[in-house]
């Protein structure tokens, strides 16, 4: 009895016979591995950049209407006004300019974030 031997399939052979996702990352090439970390490393990238810029925004906004609001001298209602001798001029001033420091140290900070963010995304 003289029995056919089976050929011996190749790896090549057995992996043209399987499908999934599994395998295609398997055996995908080097070119395809570079491209598929480079997506994945921008788009993290980049949707940090675009977040701190807008945190960088928020901030600006926080810090004008604190210090719009310190222009509220009316403790109680709108009709009420604070008393002379309970004001203190030169707190006041002190907040006033260290607020004004801090929103133009933000917008530093935004426009080379925005700067940045267009060298290093395009857009």
């Amino acid at each position: 009895m003289s029995e056919a031997i089976a050929p011996v399939q190749t790896a090549e052979d057995t992996l043209a016979g399987m499908k999934g996702a599994f395998v295609e990352s398997l055996t995908r090439g080097s070119k395809k591995i570079k491209a598929d970390r480079a997506v994945v490393i921008a788009e993290s990238a980049q949707l940090v950049y675009k977040r701190s810029i807008e945190d960088l925004q928020m901030d600006i906004k926080t810090a004008q209407r604190e210090r719009d609001n310190m222009l509220d001298l009316s403790p109680t209602t709108s009709d009420s006004l604070e008393l002379a001798k309970n004001f203190n001029a030169a707190e006041f001033v002190a907040v006033d300019q260290k607020i004004g420091l801090k929103i133009r140290e933000l917008k530093i900070k935004l426009e080379e974030a925005q700067a940045r963010y267009s060298v290093l995304f395009g857009n």
